[in-house]
């Protein structure tokens, strides 16, 4: 879809059955006039709708930077920023400068409750996509589509199972983030009802399930449309759910985490030679390793979150915004001192990976809200590989699609799964695939590691090294048991400047007060 306006489409039944107990957010929602039955007449509408439940990820309303908004309040930002400072920002590798304007605060400083506003926005994101999938699939059925012609037929049981891919990956999210959550399906009705509560262990079953039967109904890898999901993806969605199982059912999964990376690794994906082009205006070329984007284009996939929050977010202090091809910086977000200390050289002259920005910043951060503490980090720009601007510099709207899935994850999950014990794979292939990212960061082998340096503890920060800023950080750090407690501390951990220890109840966010309120059939997390 690269290039092509994602088509707005908004059905007046998928509003309805948005996620029937979040009443008072229903009220938030545009009015249109549009229906199911007259979308749906058309062979043609599917792939219009195909497109809006992939932009749902992307933008966060109708019309140009999120305008006639899907819906209300910090939803706004759309799923992408929202996820990102979810993710990021609790975590040693991002801190914000405006925390207390922004409503930011008790998120970066693991404070939160059930009333936060950036919880509830993740929530309500979520089942945003899940409705825009159910609707999808409860009109294109196999007696629903009959009326079409052969191709439009096969065509439609294609999208189908894309938004099956998207509904199982927000899931995951949901899965993730919220650990039981409302479970809605096509299957069940439109109109207000209160859904029911899935266990953590059941919405892990069900996730597993959905992938495992589209499997083989996905595109071969690297077959689809880029920006579309191929069989890669689903595969390397199925690694990260069971390289997490023990955190969501207690039990392991490193074998079959194991299994379906070896399957994207034989896929022909290779790693791009040159790190930072994954992370720029044209890296919609980078398909030998990215296997899943989320596309942004300063034309026509246009936003004020997304990458565009990660391009012009990061810049702060001295750093001059049109030499990473935008406007204007916003000195949102830059990093914590235990995160430049991951990297051993963080000058960047051995491991290219460390791109910090230290000119006028300090390493320690005495105030959050004062940019120049904490360095400065460069890793999205809207610069392409052969520094020109981006397509949209004028309003500084970014190209950069952000990388959900790429081939390097793959690498390390494998890599993990074995040292945690997983027997389908061997320690002389881990320590390759860890190398081939060292030799790309490096430049050549004086980075390269043995199997007695592949432990555990490498890992968690070679991941780091590697994903920063990618979403991957909180989820990281709660399955190697440091994000709550003691065992890590980072500076402003806990609202505090030296860091502390914080709740364990906040490995898990919880269900928004809102919801709790509306739906009788949910149960709260616990110590919310």
């Amino acid at each position: 879809m690269r290039k092509t306006k994602y088509i707005s489409v908004l059905l007046t039944v998928v509003m309805l059955g948005l996620f029937s107990s979040c009443t008072k957010d229903l009220n938030q929602l545009p009015t249109t006039q549009v229906t199911s039955a007259s979308v749906y007449a058309k062979a043609e509408n599917y792939r219009m709708v195909l497109a809006k439940v992939y932009a749902s990820l992307a933008i966060a309303g109708q019309e140009k930077g999120d305008a006639n908004t899907d819906l209300g309040g910090k939803t706004y930002w759309g799923y992408l920023r929202i996820y990102f400072n979810l993710q990021e920002l609790p975590t040693d590798e991002a801190i914000y400068t405006w925390g207390g304007g922004d409503a930011l605060n008790n998120i970066q400083f693991m404070q939160w409750n059930s009333t936060d506003e950036w919880v509830s926005a993740m929530y309500y994101r979520i089942f945003y996509t899940v409705a825009l999938c159910n609707e999808f699939l409860r009109n294109s059925t196999d007696d629903k589509i009959a009326k079409f012609s052969q191709d439009e037929i096969n065509n439609i049981k294609g999208y189908r199972s894309e938004v099956r891919f998207i509904r199982a990956l927000v899931y995951y999210h949901a899965l993730d983030m919220f650990g039981n959550v409302p479970f809605v399906t096509e299957d069940d009705p439109v109109g207000a009802f209160f859904p029911k509560q899935i266990s953590r262990v059941d919405l892990f079953k069900y996730i597993e399930s959905e992938l495992l039967d589209i499997s083989d109904k996905l595109p071969a890898p690297q077959q689809n449309v880029y920006g579309q999901v191929s069989q890669a993806a689903d595969w390397a969605l199925l690694a990260k759910l069971y390289l997490n199982a023990k955190v969501y059912t207690g039990t392991e999964h490193n074998d079959d985490c194991i299994t379906y990376c070896k399957k994207v690794i034989n896929a022909g994906y290779t790693l791009e030679p040159k790190y930072s082009n994954l992370f720029n205006a044209d890296n919609d070329k980078r398909t030998n390793e990215i296997i899943f984007p989320i596309e942004q284009d300063g034309q026509h996939t246009t936003t004020w979150g997304g990458t565009t929050y990660m391009v012009c977010g990061p810049i702060v202090g001295s750093m001059v915004a049109t030499d990473y091809g935008v406007q204007s910086g916003w000195g949102s977000i830059r990093t914590r001192e235990q995160f430049v200390n991951q990297f051993s050289d963080p000058s960047g002259a051995t491991d290219k990976r460390a791109s910090f920005y230290t000119d006028g910043q300090t390493l320690s951060i005495d105030d959050p809200t004062i940019q120049t503490d904490g360095y400065g980090i460069v890793k999205y720009t809207n610069k392409t590989s052969t520094g020109e601007n981006g397509s949209n510099f004028a309003e500084g709207l970014v190209d950069t699609d952000f990388p959900m899935i790429r081939l390097a994850d793959v690498y390390l999950m494998y890599a993990e799964a074995v040292v945690r014990g997983g027997q389908e794979g061997s320690m002389a292939d881990a320590v390759n695939y860890v190398n081939l990212l060292r030799e790309r960061a490096y430049g050549d082998t004086s980075g390269d590691i043995t199997a007695v340096d592949l432990n555990l503890d490498f890992i968690l920060s070679e991941r780091a090294r590697e994903l920063y800023w990618e979403g991957t950080r909180r989820t990281d750090l709660i399955r190697f048991g440091k994000f709550t407690g003691s065992d890590y501390i980072w500076q402003w951990k806990g609202g505090v400047k030296d860091g502390t220890s914080t709740d364990a109840k906040y490995n898990l966010y919880p269900i928004p007060a809102s919801d709790m309120a509306a739906n009788p059939n949910l149960i709260q997390n616990d110590n919310y």
